[in-house]
């Protein structure tokens, strides 16, 4: 067996299909938390051809127009062009959001512990996975993954200020 391996790391521009999923259910988070900062928003997208869907569960007061939300995040984005399949004008957006399940709000909601021997804030379903940190860069992430976002970073810079017109914004670079 060998001990010799190739390490790589990769990095998305933003209009890769996982990115504008991810800004579009940002942008519904930012959007109840302006309004209601008390708001719970377990919030997915998925973004495929011209369609996007956002789903999940949201207890908010806010009133939103997630159509607007998502084609405002498309539209930053840069997906514009007369030519682009996915454009920030003539996606459909499909919503399949509900409130927020009652077991999941009294396990987080200490004002609905009653009937508990502590009403101690619970957690919700939502998580963060994340790497390591090292000496690598100044940032204290490994090399590799850095130098990715870093050409990333470029290839964003270049396509907006109109550098190269071919660039469109689904991008990967690997390092």
């Amino acid at each position: 067996m060998s001990n010799r391996y190739i390490f790589s790391s990769e990095s998305v521009g933003e209009g890769h299909p996982d990115k504008v999923a991810d800004t579009i259910s940002d942008a519904v988070l930012d959007a109840c938390l302006t309004q209601d900062k008390f708001s719970r928003v377990a919030c997915e997208t998925y973004v495929k051809s011209n369609i996007a869907i956002i789903g999940g569960e949201i207890t908010t007061k806010a009133k939103l127009d997630f159509v607007k939300i998502a084609r405002d995040a498309i539209r930053e984005i840069g997906y514009v062009n007369d030519d682009d399949v996915f454009h920030a004008d003539k996606v459909f957006v499909n919503v399949i959001v509900t409130q927020q399940s009652p077991d999941i709000a009294q396990g987080v909601d200490a004002r609905k512990a009653k009937g508990k021997k502590t009403a101690k804030q619970g957690a919700g379903d939502q998580g963060l996975m994340f790497g390591y940190a090292c000496n690598e860069t100044s940032e204290l992430m490994p090399a590799p993954i850095m130098f990715a976002h870093r050409l990333g970073r470029e290839l964003t810079r270049i396509r907006k200020a109109g550098g190269a017109a071919w660039l469109r914004p689904d991008a990967k670079s690997q390092v």
